[in-house]
């Protein structure tokens, strides 16, 4: 490829994509403008955990929420088999991925990635009137996936486990680097990686003479933010993925 791709995700869930770019021969510049951490209320968990065998269904929303809840979980029970009988739902491949890493069956997981998708596969099934449901989320979720299930008789709590912030690029060296040069493309992977990405203003606004980015979005919901907050969407994977955003941009820079 020979290009020079940035890539925005924390540096901890940015692997997979840089060394998919990096097998295609991509300068792969990591340049993290969030970070996600633990954050959950004592009390809202104590009070989930207390009734926990009385949901009929357990949603994940993310990747992170996977790992954050039963980061949780395990510190509260020592066996997997304290799930009981309750059915799992993830959003897409990343986060069922996250789910099958701890020998969880995911009963429910909709081709597009998205929260109105995972709703409506959900609702298909037939079982959401008068079911309890607990969704986990983080500090930015939408709540589109909650009132589509509440609409159709659910009862949805949700349990925060894990925080999505900015971070200061103010004095980073790569993010000085970055204004220098510019890229051949940045890759966004994430609604909140867009928009704090936009937020930073002069920390990464390139300079004269540096090479202007394509900006690649891995889904609907993402490129709907990168245009709110002003940035054009030169190319969207087909559907959300990390395969299909990286086709997509070897198509785009051919």
């Amino acid at each position: 490829m020979g290009r020079r791709i940035v890539v925005t995700r924390t540096r901890d869930q940015s692997s997979e994509l840089a060394a998919r770019l990096a097998a295609l021969g991509a300068e792969v510049v990591e340049l993290p403008v969030i970070r996600i951490s633990r954050e959950v209320s004592k009390q809202a968990l104590a009070d989930v955990m207390l009734e926990f065998g009385a949901y009929d269904w357990l949603v994940f929303t993310s990747a992170n929420g996977v790992h954050h809840f039963f980061g949780e979980f395990f510190r509260i029970f020592d066996d997997i088999r304290a799930l009981g009988l309750v059915r799992i739902a993830c959003i897409g491949d990343a986060t069922a991925r996250a789910a099958a890493e701890l020998h969880i069956k995911v009963e429910v997981r909709p081709k597009k990635a998205t929260a109105e998708a995972l709703a409506d596969e959900l609702i298909a099934t037939g079982s959401m009137d008068n079911s309890k449901v607990l969704v986990i989320t983080g500090n930015l979720n939408r709540d589109t996936l909650v009132q589509r299930l509440e609409g159709a008789r659910a009862i949805v709590d949700c349990l925060q486990v894990y925080k999505t912030e900015a971070v200061d690029l103010a004095g980073d060296p790569l993010a000085a680097e970055f204004r220098r040069r510019g890229a051949d493309a940045v890759l966004f992977a994430s609604s909140s990686s867009a928009q704090c990405f936009v937020d930073q203003g002069e920390n990464l606004r390139i300079a004269e003479g540096a090479t202007n980015p394509l900006h690649g979005s891995i889904g609907p919901q993402t490129s709907e933010t990168m245009r709110r907050a002003g940035l054009k969407v030169d190319f969207e994977a087909p559907t959300p993925g990390i395969d299909e955003l990286v086709a997509e941009l070897v198509r785009s820079l051919s």
